[in-house]
């Protein structure tokens, strides 16, 4: 829990911080169940179904997080509990960790780094990273966007006098002296699960990279271009950057399996700043050690702080310790948000990001 929130908390309220205590929870609650009208979370404990039974006298949870899942939303719901997050205020640092770890998988910064701080660039350079050029055959290029609708206006040579063309001023083709038509946008192609706050950050940052956007969710989200997928499968397959960005519920734990993994391929590249119940851990570890996938960023893990050691020797992943939104501005003014959400509720004013 942030510091500040702590000293904010304990300057208006009688606080209990339950880790501090010796004495089981169970036996801590019972003790104090009459005086707790509150519960402060975060992403590792919220309230769950045997807290909220516990404390007779709750009325409202307030989570210091955008997410939900360490909350029982029914049982709130059921007794008239009010419950707040803290959405927006952390949206742009976890996207920017987002793109951050899919640069730093692609371009192997963390071995780059590592290869520099251990004196190995004496002996060599270092090798290459991902490259943005993808050939197709001509074939495959009519079948992927219709030959009648293949109107391409000529747009000079590019090099060695291979003609060169554009399509809606993004897309580039070139002809190889093989005859290969090599395709290049510029950027990866980028799909997102969970086109909500974040994930409309992602792809709004994604974008300026040139790269090409589409998303899943459970229904198609009105006013955006963006390619929609209703099956996460086929938009596994047809991206090379998967970004996980959605709420965790029931239908979205391990929402990433093997099947969409083995779609996303050994080329393809996920990136998990959710959390790490959507992602099934162990065909995780299993298909970058096989080498079915091609690269991960992870800012979540399914058991926090534990991460599998099978992860740390490999040079296609980089692992960091759920920070998304570990920013000094962002953990104050979430604390912020934590405060007057109580306060506002306490007297009798509304809250300020109420999801219940």
């Amino acid at each position: 829990m942030s510091e500040y929130l702590e000293n904010q908390l304990e300057n208006r309220f009688n606080l209990f911080k339950l880790w501090n205590h010796s004495s089981p929870k169970p036996d801590f609650l019972k003790t104090h169940s009459s005086s707790i009208k509150a519960v402060v979370g975060n992403t590792k404990i919220g309230a769950d179904a045997n807290m909220i039974d516990s404390l007779p006298n709750l009325e409202i949870v307030a989570s210091y997080s955008v997410g939900l899942d360490k909350i029982d939303l029914g049982k709130c719901k059921e007794k008239g509990i009010k419950v707040t997050n803290t959405p927006d205020v952390l949206t742009d640092d976890v996207a920017d960790l987002g793109i951050g770890l899919a640069l730093a998988v692609s371009r192997k910064m963390c071995v780059c780094d590592r290869f520099v701080r251990c004196g190995n660039w004496i002996n060599g350079d270092f090798g290459l990273a991902s490259k943005c050029w993808t050939p197709v055959s001509f074939d495959f290029l009519c079948d992927l966007i219709g030959f009648y609708q293949f109107a391409f206006a000529y747009n000079g040579t590019y090099g060695c006098n291979y003609p060169c063309y554009v399509i809606d001023n993004v897309v580039q083709l070139r002809l190889s002296a093989s005859g290969t038509i090599l395709i290049e946008n510029n950027g990866k192609s980028v799909g997102i699960v969970g086109l909500g706050r974040i994930g409309s950050a992602i792809a709004k940052r994604a974008e300026a990279f040139n790269c090409s956007i589409s998303y899943h969710s459970r229904s198609k989200k009105p006013n955006t271009n963006y390619k929609y997928y209703s099956n996460i499968v086929d938009l596994a397959a047809d991206c090379q950057i998967l970004f996980v960005a959605c709420a965790l519920t029931e239908e979205t734990h391990h929402i990433l399996n093997r099947k969409v993994i083995d779609a996303l391929g050994p080329k393809g590249i996920l990136i998990n700043i959710g959390r790490g119940a959507h992602v099934d851990e162990p065909e995780l570890v299993s298909a970058l050690l096989e080498g079915r996938l091609g690269g991960a960023g992870l800012d979540v893990y399914e058991n926090e702080p534990n991460v599998p050691e099978q992860l740390f020797s490999l040079e296609n992943i980089v692992l960091v310790p759920h920070v998304g939104s570990d920013t000094e501005e962002t953990s104050k003014a979430m604390a912020d948000l934590v405060i007057s959400n109580l306060e506002a509720h306490f007297k009798c004013k509304p809250l300020l990001t109420p999801v219940l």
